[in-house]
This record gives structure tokens, sequence and C-alpha cells, in this order.
């Protein structure tokens, strides 16, 4: 934590501090009602006091049975108990298939290690320098399963599948050289969607480890910038310690992947562990977050009282502090806009929603933070999608940051009041000063304003029975798997379609690449999710180009029988590089063509010119796919695809000059918000040049 970070929050706690004290030292010689008002505020106060400490007098009880490592922002911990907590195990009754005494292979105590952390499924591809791992694998006594992925992309981003939908930490392991530098764009991806995972990695035996060996890559120097944390293990006997860190780092703070890089000598080499050493993080533990002061917090109730106009900014970091949103939100009736990343957070279904903001969020999303006199922004970076224009958005509006993150705390935007905290804890302090203080909220008139705009801009798109709209098929895939399926995609057009019309009432159902924008995230993901909620419906919303980066797992569904539905927006163009082109570049095509050459669909309107064909790639890949055209087809095809008892591949044709609307250019501000127009009847006045 830099030292102009440390200032700013010591100022923050002091001035939170010095405030709650003022208040509580009034005059003596005050009037009978100022008086009055002033014990009824201690008594309120009183009673906040009270709930919080009894909260964590219940937490610090769970101490003794052992928690979860997110935890640790929730409670106020010594810094001896959090190193004993960080040190323990999730599985804790363990049985080796060794003996207590017996000396085994590196491999095999990494393989015990990832069992004891309570590891169920890995990504894994083997290679020269990762084989005693699988050899490992083959034996383990839990029945890790292990997703054989067709490339080394394909199983970084399952991983991140298995840990977005779950939230526990995704395992992806690769050999050396090619293997380990192909996890480069996952792990990136998983940084800075801040997506907890272990990447583990076979390196070159350490007597060969820079002499260029065959296959030999310095993946932790690759990876340092990209990663929370990684590790290059020179000693066998540190690798229970190790992988003990690395878990712990990659599921408690702000979550994020970690790397272990593990010699072939180091597998072969027989040792024998011992499970109970001390992790060696205090440094790391000291600058988590603790809970959230009742007198910070109490600064916030204070700016709630003051406003006219709040709005809730939520993003990614709420998706485990869900019911402690729609508590708060209901409870005060503000309403919430959500990122790209925080979907899901908060029931999209509900009043108080008003969907995505953002780029193409909802004009009455945007609408709210540009008009709001308080902008309640809550585990968020205010990332440029969502800003534009830094200067503009939420010009009018007192800012209340609350992060886990204190890099992200007044990088991007100064907020008025700063609290470096998990959301969870934060809004199960607030709730509990707003139910002791019993005050009326009523924002009416601000969500009546915002109504008016919702009314006058709804994601809407063109209704016609000639083709298959985009925006249509992904509603009518939500209102055929009652929104409750999970949803993966790819990079573009479709991403952003998904977004706006799948509606999600839980976290953890929405799979996307946000942060890094990955073609080729939505299969494997998908895979992730499918190994790991295997009674959840799980559909992969594609793009052609994105489909096609990694079109190779569709032998992973085969192979491992995962019932992945995909539905692929086929427009034969890089949609988002299109529309772009049509908006920015008087629609010059600039290579966003990836139909044939010698014949395009669109001219022709001939299905033997769709290129490439799904249909018959599926084939080879032993996936049931089929194609759809006609608007009166696309029920009954989406209905295949979900009783179909498997891996099934929907091919939906649908024309390439749609655009993802609204819209605000790259750099602009809620003012310059476009909401009309596309490539086939484009209007001068919104068509500009960078």
């Amino acid at each position: 934590l830099g030292s102009s970070h440390r200032r700013t929050f010591c100022a923050t706690k002091m001035s939170a501090t010095a405030m709650f004290s003022m208040a509580a030292v009034a005059p003596s010689a005050a009037p009978a009602g100022r008086a009055t008002k002033a014990a009824a505020k201690a008594v309120r106060a009183h009673r906040t006091r009270s709930v919080t400490t009894a909260a964590i007098k219940n937490q610090q009880q769970d101490l003794m049975s052992g928690v979860d490592p997110s935890m640790f922002t929730e409670m106020e911990l010594s810094k001896s108990q959090m190193q004993d907590l960080a040190s323990r195990r999730p599985v804790t009754n363990f049985k080796s298939r060794f003996g207590d005494n017996e000396p085994r292979k590196g491999a095999d105590i990494l393989v015990e290690a990832l069992e004891r952390e309570g590891v169920d499924c890995v990504f894994a591809y083997p290679g020269g320098a990762s084989m005693e791992i699988h050899q490992s694998l083959t034996k383990s006594v839990t029945g890790i399963r292990n997703i054989l992925c067709r490339h080394e992309q394909g199983e970084v981003f399952a991983a991140e599948g298995y840990a977005k939908c779950t939230g526990r930490v995704g395992v992806c392991i690769a050999t050396s050289g090619p293997g380990a530098t192909n996890l480069v764009t996952g792990l990136a991806d998983a940084m800075l969607d801040s997506v907890p995972m272990v990447a583990i990695t076979g390196q070159v035996p350490r007597r060969m480890i820079g002499t260029d060996a065959f296959q030999e890559t310095p993946i932790v120097e690759i990876t340092r910038q990209i990663t929370k944390h990684n590790y290059l293990v020179m000693n066998v006997e540190d690798i229970p310690r190790v992988v003990r860190e690395a878990f712990l780092l990659a599921s408690s703070g702000r979550p994020g992947p970690v790397l272990i890089d593990i010699p072939k000598d180091v597998q072969q080499q027989l040792a024998i562990p011992y499970w109970a050493p001390k992790v060696s993080l205090n440094g790391y533990l000291s600058r988590l977050p603790t809970p959230p002061t009742v007198p910070q917090m109490q600064q916030v109730m204070t700016m709630l009282k003051a406003a006219k106009r709040p709005v809730v900014y939520a993003g990614g970091g709420c998706l485990d502090a869900a019911p402690e949103l729609v508590e708060f939100c209901r409870t005060t009736g503000i309403p919430v806009c959500q990122t790209l990343m925080g979907l899901g957070a908060f029931p999209e279904s509900d009043p108080l929603a008003l969907q995505m903001m953002g780029m193409h969020g909802a004009v009455y999303a945007n609408y709210a933070v540009d008009n709001s006199d308080l902008l309640l922004a809550f585990g968020v970076r205010f990332d440029d999608r969502v800003t534009g224009k830094l200067e503009s958005f939420a010009a009018r509006a007192s800012i209340v940051h609350i992060d886990i993150d204190p890099a992200e705390i007044g990088k991007n935007k100064h907020a008025h009041c700063s609290i470096f905290s998990s959301i969870k804890p934060a809004l199960k302090t607030l709730n509990a000063i707003i139910r002791a203080d019993g005050h009326e909220w009523d924002f009416a008139a601000w969500r009546a304003d915002i109504d008016v705009q919702r009314a006058k801009f709804p994601f809407s798109y063109k209704q016609t029975e000639e083709f298959i709209v985009p925006q249509y098929a992904i509603e009518l895939l939500c209102k055929m798997t009652d929104g409750k399926a999970i949803v993966s995609t790819g990079v573009g057009q479709h991403q952003m379609w998904a977004a706006q019309h799948y509606k999600f009432d839980e976290p953890r159902n929405w799979l996307t690449s946000g942060g890094l924008g990955s073609m080729g995230f939505g299969l494997p993901a998908a895979i992730g999710a499918a190994a790991a909620r295997p009674d959840s419906v799980v559909v992969d919303i594609d793009g052609d180009g994105s489909f096609v980066m990694n079109i190779q797992e569709l032998a992973t569904l085969h192979a491992e029988n995962l019932p992945v539905k995909m539905m692929i927006l086929n427009n034969q163009y890089l949609g988002m590089v299109v529309q772009w082109e049509d908006r920015f570049y008087g629609a010059n095509r600039g290579h966003t063509y990836l139909g044939s050459p010698d014949r395009e669909w669109k001219d022709t309107m001939d299905e033997a010119d769709i290129f490439p064909d799904f249909v018959t790639i599926c084939k080879g890949f032993r996936v049931p796919a089929e194609r759809v055209i006609k608007k009166e087809d696309l029920a009954g095809a989406i209905q295949r695809m979900l009783d179909h008892d498997g891996p099934y591949l929907l091919d939906v044709m649908v024309p390439h000059q749609e655009h993802v609307l609204p819209m605000i250019p790259g750099g602009g501000g809620f003012k310059d918000t476009i909401t009309t127009g596309d490539g086939a009847t484009p209007e001068l006045k919104d068509m500009k040049t960078l």
C-alpha cells in the first residue's frame, strides 16, 4: 500500500472517528429538545454498537472450527490468530494413501496438498515436465477429476469458469515452455476480473534452468505482472506450505491468480511431507482490511440522510454480498445499477434494478448516475468502460467508495468518503445502523424521475419477421430457461446483448471476460461451469468469431460428456469491430469479414455459402448440432437444444449490420449517448470520426 493511499485511509478513519466523537460530546447546556434528540441518537448508536459487537463475537466463536480465508476481512483478528487460521487446511480429517513416515514423490505430495485443500476438479493437459503430476492424479484418493481440455488456453478459461460460478479456487495444470505460456492470457484475464485461481506448471529440472533447455521458459518472470503472486519451488519440502499459501492468496482479500512452477526433478524427489507448516505471509495478512468501524459507516449514513437522488453502483465485489446488498437497497429504496462484472448481485427483476450501466448500459442507468447527488460505489474500480470521460462521470454527486483493494481507492476517481473494506462486512454494519436508526426513507420522486427515462429509452430492438434479431434470440432463451441458466459468453456484440437481454436474478450465473475482453472465453468457461455445477443448465452464448478461437474444446465436451449448450449468433463478421467501422470509419471494412472470400451468405442467402459450417464441424466432434435461419423456427430449435441430454450446438444466423445500442463512444460522457441507427440504415448524426 503506497504512502499516499495510507494517508488517505488514515485521514478517512480519523475524520470519521472525530465526527463520531464530536457528536457524542454534546454541550451540557443544550436546550431540552436538542437534548432529547441527542439522547435518542445515543440510544440508537448504542444499539448499533451492541449489534456489531455481538456479530463479531459470534464470528470469533467460529474460529475454533476454522473458517474460509475469505472470511478474514469480516472479523477482528490478531496477527497470531490470522496466521493460525491461514495455516489450517480445509480438509482436516484427511486419510492419506501413504503411511505417516513413508517417503513419496514431490508430485504425490502436490496432489495430496490439492486433496487437503478440498480440490475436486482440475483442468490439466500433460507434457514432459508435468507428467509426474498426472501420474499422481490418477491415484488420487479423493478422486480428483481431471477435465482434459484440448488446449492450455481452454483449460485456464475453464478454471476461470469453475471459479466464477462457485466462488471457489479454480485449478489448472500445464507443462513447461509452450504449455505454460499458453496460460498467459487466462492468467491476465483472471487478474483483471479478480478470479481466484491456482495455476501449476511443470518446469525443466533445476540444473537446466537458465540453459535454454528444451521447452524452458521463465514463466515466473513472464507472469509476474499478471498474477497476484507466483512461486518457483526449488525444495520439495516447501510444497505443502507453498500450496497452502497459494490457495490462501488466491481466495483472500481481492481474489486473483497464483502460479506455482515446479521443476521436474522436484516432482520426482522423495520426501516425507510436514502438513502443519506455518504460512509465511505475515506482511500480506497484516494488510488485509479489517471490518469497517461504526464511525466510518455512520459517515455513510449521514451522507445517505442528506441525499435526495442516491444511486448504488455495484460491481463484481458485491457478488458474495448479494443478500446484504438486497437488504440495503430494499430497506432504503435506493435504485441500483450494476457493472458488467456485477450482474446478478442484485436481482434484475426487482423494480429497483436499473440493469447494466456504462458504454452499452441502459440509458436510464447512466441517467441516474449522471443526475445523482450521491453515488454509492460498492466493489468497483471505476473502469473506463463504465465511466467514459472521467471528468463528467457522476459530476454532480458526492461519492462513497468501498472496496477491498486499497490500490483502487482514488486511482481513477476521487471519492468523498473512502472505506477500505470488503463489501459484505461493510453492508452488514451499515444495515445494522439503518435498522437501529429507524429512519424513514423516501426516494419515490427520484425513482419516478428515473422511470420516465426507463419508459422513454428501454432496451429495444427492431421487430421483424424477415430474419432473426440477435436480441430477440437472447430474450427467447431467457424466457425458455426461466432466467435460471448459467450463461457464458465470448467477447463482442453477443456479449453485450446477453448482458442487456438475459436477466440475472442470482449471482454467479454470469460468466464473461470483462477487464481483458478475451475472445474464445465462452466455451471453455462453460466447460468449467458444467464440471462445477452439473445440475445447472449451462449455455454458451457466443459469436462466430469468438467461438472459433477455442473450437477445439468441442472434443472436450464429447470426451467428458459435459451437457454444455452453445448458441452461436453467427453474422459471419467481427460484429463489434464492424459496428465501430460503421460508426467511426465510414463503414470501411478493415479485415472484419470472417466468411468465405468467394461468396457471402448475406448476398446469396444460400445455406451452402455459410462459412465455416459449424454443423458439419460438430459432426466431426460427435456433438449434435443444427442451424436455424427463420424466426419461426427458433423456439423449437432452442427447445430441442435444451431438451438434449448432452452437449448441443445451435447455429443462429443473424444480420451483420445490427448494432449494440445504446452506446457511449469511448472517452465520451452521458451527453454523447447514441440510441439510433445501425449499419443498414445509418443516421449521419450518429456517424462520427475518431
